[in-house]
């Protein structure tokens, strides 16, 4: 049952393009739900607790929305500094070595728990049938790729990845740890540099709570989607030429 809900190597390969994909369609549901999911909290929480006006409810969801997304920038800049971004952006599925330290030692799967939880924060800035539809998409497509990943890796890592399976659980995190400590450094500048398109998102929302605007908050949230492929580019470095030889 698991391996016929796994995801297919092409949604694996082009997951980026997949998610973008579930951005945009979510988003375009504006187009006959007008109501925005934030305003909706905030509506109902002006009549439950009217000592604050809408307006300013509003602020404090979408500043509790984005605070969400800021969590979910940080599982997954924890998660990609020991994996590295270069392994996280690539898309191929790499399952030469399995890596079991910092939050992977709480969850198999951070990076795909951050998606999800990133999911509700991104939710409060889209109607609410969006908001429904990019989070269970987001589940259902990121539990996807979980499987497909779990699998490839149980044949590659063998009884070794059982053994992890067993002690540390898919997608809902535990605060023990369940392995020890395999001893990597994790690179923080890079797994920041390497998740600067979710830190965008969760500035995109602030910029939203302050402004109440959507020309400004748009204008940074597809900056962010930019982001990956600008720090790609900034990484590559330039060819060393050989020297000439002497005249």
């Amino acid at each position: 049952m698991a391996k016929r809900f796994a995801g297919t190597k092409t949604e694996f390969k082009f997951r980026v393009w997949f998610f973008a994909l579930l951005f945009c369609i979510s988003y375009l549901c504006y187009a006959f739900d007008k109501e925005n999911a934030a305003q909706t909290v905030a509506n109902w929480l002006a009549i439950q607790f009217p000592r604050f006006n809408d307006i300013i409810w509003v602020r404090i969801v979408l500043s509790a929305a984005a605070a969400l997304v800021f969590v979910a920038a940080t599982i997954r800049t924890w998660g990609t500094s020991y994996l590295h971004a270069s392994v996280m952006h690539d898309s191929k599925l790499h399952t030469d070595r399995l890596v079991a330290d910092g939050p992977f030692r709480h969850v198999r799967n951070p990076l795909y728990l951050g998606n999800v939880i990133m999911g509700f924060g991104m939710g409060m800035t889209m109607s609410c049938v969006g908001f429904f539809l990019l989070v269970i998409g987001m589940f259902i497509f990121t539990y996807r790729l979980i499987l497909r990943e779990e699998s490839e890796l149980s044949e590659s890592q063998g009884e070794s990845y059982r053994e992890y399976c067993s002690a540390v659980p898919r997608l809902l995190a535990s605060l023990s740890s369940g392995v020890p400590s395999a001893g990597n450094v994790p690179n923080w500048l890079d797994g920041f540099l390497g998740e600067l398109m979710f830190w965008g998102f969760g500035v995109s929302i602030v910029v939203l709570a302050v402004t109440l605007r959507g020309l400004p908050f748009e204008c940074v949230l597809w900056i962010s989607f930019m982001l990956p492929w600008l720090t790609q580019i900034l990484r590559r470095k330039p060819a060393i030429s050989a020297p000439s030889p002497p005249q």
